[in-house]
């Protein structure tokens, strides 16, 4: 298939290159062109504007967050403009349920559909392409772009016609993340202050738990090791803020969320901002007096 994808970050770059091996013809745009020009060298043509990449009548997107998609959709030579009349726009960002209805409500308008398609996984999932995509749009769109979203990762789940659903699920789905991230900080802070050794306790731990989640972020926690990045801590509080506005839309309290949120502002306000977001449990080692 021929699409385009703008957005080669840490995210983006990797599942942009798994597209072309996959054999899709992709036209990539990033605001820092030598990203796109890196990808030239792999098989993908480079497009000047977001607008010239929807040629293909498929755009993919993977910016970091609600300003970014808006101004690459909404801008001038942007995504809307250059879709055609039953293009497709697939958006794989974590962004807010609100900004997903509005490009629903924006594409429809000029006869476009638009896929919510956020995926879960890190850098080395996206590298691997085994990023878990969920996914939600008009059926018609969907069959249509099934191999594109089915090329970047090892797992497609379709939760429905109405994109804003995946976009909920994907917060609900960063909050638990984020809850186990609080949990693991604490649970090691008071190991560690206790004379026992992180290590073996997410080895005994890992016996009945059985999750590949709490497994590699647990050894990140264990091992203290944050730098570099796979999620940044300043990215995992827009995540957390994203998911109480949409439980605040919908009348559904997470108070564990706002704990969180408090103590992710904490660590950027202790210059912990740029470290991975499992940086959270640094933020409750120093709570109980631990030196990091």
């Amino acid at each position: 298939m021929e699409l385009g994808f703008i957005g080669l970050g840490a995210m983006g770059e990797p599942m942009a290159r798994n597209l072309i091996k996959a054999g899709h013809t992709v036209r990539v745009y990033n605001r820092t062109r030598s990203r796109a020009e890196a990808l030239a060298t792999q098989g993908a043509a480079v497009a000047e504007t977001p607008q010239a990449a929807c040629a293909g009548g498929i755009v993919a997107t993977m910016l970091s967050d609600d300003a970014a998609l808006e101004g690459v959709v909404f801008g001038e030579h942007g995504v809307l403009a250059g879709l055609p009349r039953g293009g497709v726009h697939i958006a794989h960002s974590t962004i807010s349920v609100n900004l997903s209805r509005r490009l629903t409500d924006a594409h429809q308008q000029r006869g476009q559909l638009f896929i919510a398609a956020p995926v879960f996984g890190r850098p080395e999932a996206a590298q691997a392409a085994r990023l878990v995509v969920v996914a939600a749009g008009a059926a018609e769109a969907m069959e249509r772009c099934r191999p594109v979203l089915e090329a970047v990762g090892r797992k497609l789940f379709v939760v429905g016609a109405d994109a804003p659903a995946a976009n909920t699920v994907k917060l609900s789905g960063n909050f638990l993340i984020a809850s186990m991230l609080e949990a693991l900080g604490e649970s090691f802070a008071l190991l560690r202050k206790s004379g026992v050794d992180p290590a073996a306790f997410l080895e005994i731990v890992g016996a009945f738990f059985q999750s590949p989640v709490y497994d590699n972020y647990g050894r990140i926690v264990a091992e203290q090791r944050y730098d570099p990045a796979g999620f940044k801590l300043r990215l995992g509080l827009k995540d957390l803020r994203l998911m109480i506005a949409a439980a605040e839309e919908a009348g559904a309290p997470l108070p564990i969320a706002s704990l969180v949120r408090d103590n992710l502002v904490s660590g950027i306000a202790q210059g912990l901002g740029d470290l991975d977001w499992s940086a959270v449990a640094r933020v409750a080692a120093l709570k109980a007096g631990l030196k990091t």
